[in-house]
């Protein structure tokens, strides 16, 4: 059924439109002047969402980690090595905590906060049941990691079989599988090579956490610091399987979403701006973990926020992550960066994963978020600055021209 939409504000590629409707069913039809939309679909009914309400295309998180949603304090924070540690020794308990039910809590606070669509990386295939049964659109990552020669083969194929699982979603379950390569410091390059290959010729979404920390830097760069003793405690490997330059020629040709990314230099941020890659900025996760801050006054590379997970976080709201952003970025003109940031869970998120959402225009699909401020905003160009610092939930959402209660 054709609905008509008519906000006090409406975001658009183009930026912030008033008296302006937009008439959708499942995908957006068009939009005009609220009269010429009524003379056109008679029959649909207008929702008229009142004074100081913007329609925003529903946002996108790119990036998060269901299967640790069980975290709150048992990991350790302030230093990337010590992290990864409390991550190891306490996998086993948080894993099996992460049921069911807390993995779809986690996706329906995010369905609170206006996400209608998130990138779930899976390293075991346990979240995919709830994937399926949750309302968003899901683009599935299907993680594979690990740097022994001795085990490519059996990863593989256990990689495979957990894709296979994200291949059998049906439409309605708003599935799209893909592919994410866990790290170059922990991947072996000739699973690195097919599982790149794979996502070429199926035309999959690929990202890859990419240069987080400075340890991972100078491991791969000189095979010291603190990833030394890491990999000869636990891996017992005393080198890198890969250089960062070859790491990142596996991808060439191919645009993918790189993870973090914090200590990439100029000449790779210009790589990947040269080869058409997204970087999906996590800047609590890097605060948290102590890996730096991404520069994101460098603006040759689009850029996706993502809040990664709950083992790195303490919400996957990117209300609450656009807020960190604002103050990280300190530097950064406010109302110029308030526009980046507003983008970058939008159509760069869009962009980013291969997605037709993200974006209010005729022909994308009818994903919407409706924030209402506090009060009116006398200036336009401070719209998006104000959406950032008022708004913590959004008032209605729609998903494929579908209201969702929120409750």
């Amino acid at each position: 059924m054709t609905t008509i939409i008519l906000p006090d504000y409406l975001y658009t590629p183009e930026g912030y439109l008033r008296e302006k409707a937009v008439a959708f069913d499942d995908r957006i039809l068009t939009i005009d002047t609220p009269e010429r939309l009524r003379e056109k679909y008679p029959e649909a009914p207008l929702i008229d969402t009142g004074s100081d309400s913007i329609l925003y295309p529903g946002f996108i998180n790119v990036h998060t980690h269901l299967e640790y949603s069980a975290n709150r304090t048992r990991l350790e924070y302030g230093d990337f090595l010590r992290w990864l540690e409390s991550v190891i020794r306490e996998r086993d308990t948080l894993v099996p905590q992460a049921d069911n039910a807390l993995m779809e809590a986690a996706c329906r606070q995010m369905l609170h906060c206006g996400i209608t669509g998130f990138g779930a990386v899976s390293t075991f295939g346990t979240d995919l049941e709830v994937c399926r049964r949750v309302p968003q659109r899901v683009t599935y990552f299907n993680e594979i990691i690990g740097s022994n020669p001795a085990t490519v083969d059996m990863l593989y194929q256990d990689f495979l079989q957990r894709l296979d699982a994200s291949r059998s979603c049906s439409p309605e379950e708003r599935i799209t599988p893909a592919v994410a390569i866990h790290a170059p410091h922990s991947t072996h390059p000739a699973m690195v090579r097919r599982a790149v290959a794979l996502a070429r010729e199926e035309q999959l979404p690929l990202s890859a956490h990419f240069l987080e920390s400075p340890a991972e830097r100078q491991w791969l760069e000189e095979a010291a610091g603190d990833f030394k003793p890491f990999f000869e405690n636990y891996l017992k490997s005393d080198r890198p399987v890969t250089t960062i330059e070859a790491f990142l020629s596996q991808f060439d040709g191919y645009p993918s979403l790189f993870v973090h990314a914090v200590q990439t230099t100029e000449e790779e941020r210009g790589h990947l701006a040269k080869q058409g890659h997204h970087v999906a900025h996590c800047p609590r996760s890097n605060r948290l973990l102590g890996c730096g801050r991404y520069p994101l006054e460098d603006r040759r590379v689009p850029v996706a926020l993502a809040t990664d997970g709950l083992s790195s976080n303490w919400s996957l709201s990117l209300f609450d992550e656009m807020r960190a952003a604002l103050m990280l970025h300190y530097r950064a003109p406010l109302q110029e960066l308030a526009d980046l940031l507003l983008r970058a869970v939008t159509l760069e998120a869009a962009r980013s994963i291969r997605s037709e959402a993200g974006r209010i225009e005729a022909g994308a699909p009818a994903d919407f978020a409706l924030i209402r401020l506090p009060q009116p905003c006398p200036r336009e160009e401070d719209l998006a600055l104000q959406t950032i610092l008022h708004t913590h939930q959004a008032e209605r959402v729609w998903i494929a021209g579908e209201e969702l209660p929120l409750e």
